[in-house]
């Protein structure tokens, strides 16, 4: 199982989508666990996951993150808006399988 982090502002729009990938990886029988967070939260949950998926409108903090991830192996990518904007869960599942195959 590859768990999936997402993050953004307080962590609700982020929990809107990450229960939109659970869903979507259950009916696509995923191997994916997703979980969502504020980004202050970032430094208590980052280590215990394989992917960190930021939310669009926090895409600054990127360089930042892939700093901080890249100790634990933690991949780190943006959201793409037409996924997050949609709360689209299959792109979302889509999106974390090719990240992590990277």
């Amino acid at each position: 199982m590859k768990k999936v982090l997402l993050i953004c502002g307080s962590g609700a729009s982020s929990g809107f989508m990450a229960a939109a990938g659970r869903k979507a990886a259950k009916k696509a029988k995923a191997d994916l666990e997703f979980k969502a967070r504020s980004d202050s939260e970032l430094d208590d949950y980052l280590k215990e996951n394989d992917l960190l998926l930021i939310a669009p409108h926090l895409k600054y903090m990127l360089k930042d993150a892939a700093k901080e991830a890249a100790p634990f192996g933690v991949k780190v990518a943006i959201i793409p808006q037409k996924v997050y904007g949609s709360l689209d869960g299959a792109g979302l599942v889509k999106f974390a399988e090719e990240e992590l195959s990277k």
